[in-house]
């Protein structure tokens, strides 16, 4: 595998553009690799590909696929070290925890390798005698995979998977802020066996060749993981072709404390829902509502977890250990997340904790809890993306669900408690396409992630993750 440079693949072959650009490791500024250039004529040669090969693979099997899916799942697991050490290195990831997100991608191969056998269709009992009435599912057409730099391996492999399973063609775009990976999963989707034009990847900025994909005739879906804003974009535009839009967008995820959770499970529960990936994840943690009764001691225990934290590089060379915490991605993350923490100390916010030293040389942020904040603090409304948060109290069940909807975001949410009845009762009041109940980690290749409100429309993985990417067809019969 080359991963020192992202080249683009189009139609079965790799190429390098004229221009490259510098990956970076966040830990220590060190240039990791390069990624190619492309532009708008690079998206479109792949989208021609994706289409030429649509008509020989949309009627392939489902044993084909997933003998093939299997293979990919195969191989992604025999270079999961390989893969996980370039990742920690572009992303800043710790390094256990590149690992995880290659295993938790070979999961995604593996589910939809099950259900590509799975495709179904109806068959209607007739009204009248001589007639039959059958739906089928097919594949959609060209899809766009479209992914951030946040988890480029594992939202990558969530939409390859679904996509290839349907019997889809498919042009992925990955962030040229962590591409080196991405393009070895590409890498391993070629090497399992899929043929010429089915697997394509492009690398280039990213509105001209965004552009360029949305508006190619053979395109019929894009799927894409980023901002709301971006999202809101990507919709308008494909909304012109009446392209099937699959939008998984940012996250302000409400942390629910009651008085009755175990604290000890909660306090473990925060930090790993707040800080994993440092922070930089949609479906975070983003602020902690905690039950006015247990708010001071939650808010001690979690204060205290974060000044113990270790920082450093993710994949250190130098036999040291691994660290608690890597770096954020770049320095604009670092200034963001810091606008962030000065906006809602300069509203009133108490900073709870001590930590501020941070390792010179990368991308480093203190890990930094506030108590007091402001309700229309930014760092309450906004997505956080860095290890930050604030603390708000709330008083009865009414207040802590009204406070965990004021937001128009709704990916994810996490509650705390012991009580079964809340565990049952109150997810269907929190407005969020996915709650945690005393889980921290709720995601898994089985069930569906997506959010409701500005958070995204459509549902990736689980049996409902294919269907985004089929169109049902209606057959009247008269034999």
């Amino acid at each position: 595998m080359n991963l020192k440079e992202a080249q683009h693949l189009v139609n079965g072959t790799w190429y390098a553009g004229d221009e490259g650009k510098d990956v970076i490791d966040p830990g220590n500024g060190d240039v990791v690799g390069q990624v190619s250039w492309g532009s708008a004529t690079d998206a479109t040669a792949a989208a021609d590909a994706a289409a030429a090969a649509f008509a020989s693979w949309s009627r392939s099997t489902g044993r084909v696929r997933a003998d093939l899916l299997r293979n990919a799942a195969d191989l992604l697991a025999e270079r999961r070290d390989e893969l996980a050490l370039v990742l920690a290195l572009e992303a800043g990831k710790r390094l256990p925890e590149a690992q995880g997100e290659v295993d938790f991608s070979v999961e995604y191969f593996r589910w939809f390798a099950e259900e590509s056998r799975r495709a179904t269709g109806t068959i209607r009992p007739p009204e009248m005698n001589g007639r039959r009435h059958m739906s089928l599912r097919k594949p959609i057409g060209v899809a766009l995979s479209l992914t951030p730099w946040n988890f480029p391996v594992s939202i990558q492999a969530r939409k390859l998977a679904a996509i290839l399973a349907a019997g889809c063609t498919v042009v992925g775009r990955v962030s040229e802020k962590a591409p080196l990976a991405a393009t070895g999963l590409f890498e391993v989707l070629v090497d399992a066996g899929f043929p010429a034009g089915v697997v394509n990847l492009v690398h280039g900025p990213s509105r001209e060749t965004t552009a360029a994909l949305i508006e190619h005739p053979a395109v019929r879906a894009v799927s894409f993981t980023g901002s709301t804003g971006v999202g809101a974009q990507i919709m308008g535009q494909a909304s012109g072709r009446i392209v099937r839009p699959l939008l998984e967008l940012g996250g302000n995820a409400p942390f629910i404390v009651f008085d009755d959770a175990d604290l000890d499970l909660a306090v473990d529960g925060a930090v790993l829902g707040r800080l994993r990936n440092t922070g930089q994840s949609c479906v975070a943690a983003n602020r902690f509502l905690v039950q006015e009764g247990v708010a001071e001691e939650f808010t001690a225990r979690l204060g205290a977890r974060f000044d113990a934290m270790t920082i450093g590089h993710g994949a250190p060379t130098d036999g040291s250990a691994v660290p608690d915490l890597g770096p954020v991605i770049d320095n604009d993350r670092v200034a963001a997340v810091n606008a962030l923490i000065d906006d809602a100390i300069g509203g009133g916010a108490r900073r709870v904790t001590n930590r501020t030293d941070v390792p010179a040389g990368g991308s480093f942020i203190a890990p930094t809890l506030l108590a007091d904040v402001p309700s229309d603090a930014r760092l309450i409304t906004e997505e956080v993306f860095g290890p930050a948060a604030g603390v708000v109290t709330f008083s009865d069940e009414q207040d802590a669900i009204d406070k965990a909807n004021a937001t128009e975001m709704g990916l994810a949410a996490y509650l705390w408690t012991q009580s079964p009845k809340r565990g049952w009762d109150l997810p269907e009041r929190i407005e969020a396409g996915i709650v945690g109940v005393n889980d921290p980690l709720p995601s898994v290749a089985y069930a569906p992630m997506g959010g409701v409100k500005q958070s995204g429309l459509g549902r990736e993985g689980a049996d409902l993750g294919m269907e985004e990417f089929e169109e049902v067809q209606y057959v009247a019969w008269k034999p």
